[in-house]
């Protein structure tokens, strides 16, 4: 994690022209691999207390002061239904923005950055029952695994949204 740890998007982009569509921040969660797209991504943090509030959904863990901004954190193993599970030194937060507005992600792990070419890429199936699955908006074919790539936006409901 330490090559990933403080990333923020405008330094990639500045840097090296890259063009991000294709980029995509990978993670653990219950041992499954996801991947959303690098350009939503702000920064990784380590985790960190959150400041409960109260009537957020039951996946929103609180809210945290990064640097004086406000940030509502998710746990995405509550977020996809799955059992809360206990922090680890490699448990982080992945800061998005989404709709200008900046929300934390807590993930088992992040993994790397991954470059995923479109035709790498497969619709997701619709045969799942999974909670989680509303969340896929593709599947990642990769050589050693599958990754499941997310839609930001649809992690984070509107009521949620709108108490922020």
């Amino acid at each position: 994690m330490s090559d990933i740890q403080g990333l923020e998007t405008g330094h990639l982009d500045a840097a090296g022209g890259e063009d991000l569509s294709k980029k995509y921040l990978t993670f653990k969660v219950g041992g499954q691999m996801y991947g959303i797209s690098i350009s939503n991504v702000i920064e990784i943090v380590k985790i960190q207390e959150a400041t409960s509030m109260p009537e957020l959904p039951y996946y929103a863990k609180g809210i945290i002061n990064l640097r004086g901004r406000v940030v509502p954190l998710i746990d995405v193993n509550l977020r996809f239904g799955k059992a809360e599970q206990e922090y680890t030194d490699r448990t982080c937060i992945i800061i998005v923005d989404i709709d200008n507005v900046h929300v934390g992600f807590i993930v088992d792990a992040v993994d790397e950055v991954l470059d995923i070419n479109d035709d790498k890429i497969s619709q997701p199936p619709s045969l799942s029952s999974d909670a989680s699955s509303r969340f896929v908006v593709g599947v990642g074919r990769m050589e050693k695994c599958i990754v499941l790539l997310l839609n930001s936006r649809m992690l984070v409901s509107d009521e949620m949204m709108m108490g922020v």
